[in-house]
């Protein structure tokens, strides 16, 4: 066969392909979800144009699963909203049904290991039920980083905002410049506020919502004093001056009070690790030696007397080195 045989079978299959790619681009701009979306959006703000049921809005909604039928079941169950709420505030990607997922999965995982290790079935159902929060308690660890990162940050933010009142910027552009000056955690969240307002929703409304997806009080002092400075005036410069100096000595009282009870805290990760920690390495070393503990009657009463014990142990040492600032 000629070279020309060769080259015509090659354009060929590439007509082909850029046919059927043509193909599939007009069917997805003109009968796609992100077509229909736009022409009911244009729909709706045309001259006599039909809205419907749905109402139109300029915030954003998560989306807690990616399947339809997934987010209506998810809608239907208690607390779902304060679940979401706080993915959203540990900066994570996950979605609720991802992280129950993971949850599901890793709980399987351990309950797959039923057969290898050498542990009664009701104590490896309890250690399932144990590690299926790992996934949650790592959420939580998440959000506690990005929310003291916040509160480190919120001085400089509030007086970047002070020196941007004072050279003569409105309220709602300092917002978008400390959110584009400053870095994240909290330039984002600035971000968001600063374009809400642009977008028409009012600045008590825009300044709650702030306050709703940054759980740190501090900020809750900026936004209060933000709000009654818009009714009853004053100096709000001035304000955020006073503002970011408290933040900023009562961070150096928090950061001394956490070195001197960082014995105490190391104290109750030891004390609440190394029973669990030496009875998996005998578990390990010499099985039948820690057979006893489940197989006789005493011994169950033991480990739950142990259990509660440590646990009410570790709470009171947590109350003890917990001092609120």
């Amino acid at each position: 066969m000629s070279m020309i045989f060769y080259a015509f079978g090659i354009l060929l299959f590439v007509a082909v392909v850029l046919c059927v790619e043509g193909i599939f681009i007009w069917w997805n701009s003109t009968h796609g979800a992100a077509a229909k979306r736009i022409e009911a959006r244009l729909r709706a703000l045309s001259a006599g144009g039909q809205v419907g049921a749905e109402q139109l809005s300029i915030l954003k909604k998560r989306l807690l699963a990616g399947s339809p039928r997934m987010q209506q079941w998810l809608m239907s169950l208690p607390r779902v909203g304060a679940l979401d709420r706080w993915l959203e505030q540990s900066g994570s990607s996950w979605s609720v049904a991802q992280l129950l997922g993971y949850c599901a999965t890793v709980a399987l995982c351990t309950i797959a290991l039923i057969p290898v290790v050498p542990v009664p079935v009701p104590l490896m159902l309890v250690g399932a039920a144990v590690a299926a929060v790992l996934p949650v308690l790592h959420i939580m660890r998440l959000r506690a980083k990005r929310i003291q990162q916040m509160e480190s940050q919120l001085p400089d933010a509030v007086d970047m905002i002070a020196r941007a009142l004072r050279a003569g910027h409105s309220f709602s552009g300092a917002l978008g410049m400390v959110g584009q000056e400053m870095k994240a955690p909290i330039a984002p969240e600035f971000r968001t506020t600063f374009e809400e307002i642009n977008y028409g929703i009012a600045l008590d409304e825009a300044m709650t919502n702030l306050a709703i997806r940054v759980p740190v009080g501090d900020l809750r002092y900026f936004v209060i004093a933000v709000l009654i400075q818009r009714e009853s005036g004053g100096n709000l410069a001035e304000i955020l001056d006073t503002i970011g100096n408290m933040v900023r000595e009562r961070l150096k009282l928090f950061a001394k009070i956490r070195v001197l009870s960082a014995e105490g805290r190391m104290s109750a990760w030891v004390l609440g690790l190394l029973p669990f920690a030496t009875g998996g390495m005998i578990l390990v070393v010499n099985p039948d030696f820690m057979k006893v503990l489940w197989e006789d009657p005493i011994g169950l009463k033991m480990i739950g007397a142990a259990v509660g014990m440590m646990m009410l142990g570790v709470l009171w040492m947590r109350k003890i080195i917990r001092i609120r600032v």
